[in-house]
């Protein structure tokens, strides 16, 4: 890789870990030999956490810290995080020491084959039953309503091309999702195996209640990725759909009506259409709305983050005549052997 490496460690109430950490990104960095940053998001801790940041980046010109006044979540420690580095590459791990440090050279590689994002997929997880089953599970609903070919959505030890860091917008609870968010925008995604480390100072911020709100933040995820640019074709299509069952089962009960006779007072059936048709108005109109937004929005141009590349007149030219020269002196170099990598690309 080319470029300043930056790496984001969110931490909350991490005090005992940091120290250690820093001194195997240290090392790690030392062996992949590229200029480095490190980039900690004190996320509201409440041990201590940030006088040991600070403690640790006095004599450094290569730690950054960013302060957040509370505990705002994983995601906006992120996003944060992604606003202070200047690296073209961009790491995440998290601060509690499980994620090693010596794979990042892993990481790196790989983005180096192509890719845009590379999450890593966590080997012999040094957790409970009770946090990997529900994961498992997790990941597998995640892999077939998306598409994507991930075994390990919420691995918190990502490498990202600068480009996507900028373009993926992150908040909420959605940082379990940026691999699907990148891809939706057009980014190359892939995956490696990584080491997992147990867990040897402070405490798991694991809960229950966070597999709950991620199947909620999935179907946001899944609505922006489809319909984002184009929320009438689902709203308007629900709508329609209703409408039109509500229209027909008012036609069948007039029809009784008219040519049998029967009652419709006691028919539970009529008030079940006219429900029908009042929430298939309701759903459209709140379609229309929501174009006008979307129309509003992209009335200031067309987003630059869906951009790859603009080639100038005459660069095509010259990244032919470059790759020409590439291989030719692949053609005169002499062979060697390569072992296939560790990884499972997307």
């Amino acid at each position: 890789m080319d470029g300043l490496l930056s790496l984001v460690i969110p931490v909350y109430n991490e005090v005992a870990s940091l120290d250690p950490l820093l001194g195997e990104l240290d090392v790690a960095v030392a062996e992949l030999g590229v200029p480095s940053e490190v980039v900690f998001v004190d996320d509201g801790s409440t041990d201590g956490s940030f006088a040991e940041m600070e403690r640790l980046a006095a004599d450094r010109d290569d730690v950054r810290i960013v302060k957040l006044r509370r505990n705002f979540g994983k995601s906006a420690a992120l996003a944060y995080g992604f606003a202070a580095v200047r690296g073209a590459v961009v790491v995440t791990l998290d601060g509690d020491r499980q994620d090693d440090p010596r794979e990042i050279g892993k990481l790196v590689a790989v983005l180096d084959d192509g890719y845009d994002l590379v999450s890593g997929w966590k080997q012999g997880r040094q957790d409970p039953a009770s946090k990997t089953l529900p994961s498992r599970f997790f990941n597998w609903t995640v892999r077939r309503t998306t598409g994507i070919q991930l075994h390990d959505f919420n691995c918190g030890f990502k490498a990202y091309r600068r480009e996507v860091v900028d373009a993926v917008v992150v908040y909420g609870e959605l940082h379990r999702y940026i691999p699907v968010v990148a891809a939706q925008q057009g980014f190359r995604v892939g995956e490696v195996r990584v080491a997992h480390r147990r867990r040897t100072a402070g405490q798991s911020k694991f809960g229950w209640q966070r597999f709950a709100r991620g199947y909620l933040d999935l179907l946001t995820v899944l609505f922006l990725g489809r319909y984002h640019s184009r929320p009438q074709h689902l709203f308007g299509g629900l709508g329609s759909l209703l409408f039109l069952a509500g229209f027909l089962v008012a036609g069948y009960l007039m029809v009784e009506k008219l040519a049998f006779g029967h009652a419709l007072s006691d028919r539970p059936l009529l008030l079940l259409a006219v429900l029908f048709m009042i929430v298939g108005v309701q759903l459209v109109s709140l379609g229309l709305l929501s174009e006008l937004i979307v129309n509003s929005r992209a009335r200031s141009g067309p987003d630059p983050a869906w951009i790859a590349r603009v080639v100038e007149p005459g660069e095509a030219r010259d990244d032919i005549a470059r790759a020409i020269e590439t291989v030719e002196a692949s053609a005169e170099a002499e062979p060697v052997a390569v072992a296939p990598p560790d990884r499972a690309p997307a």
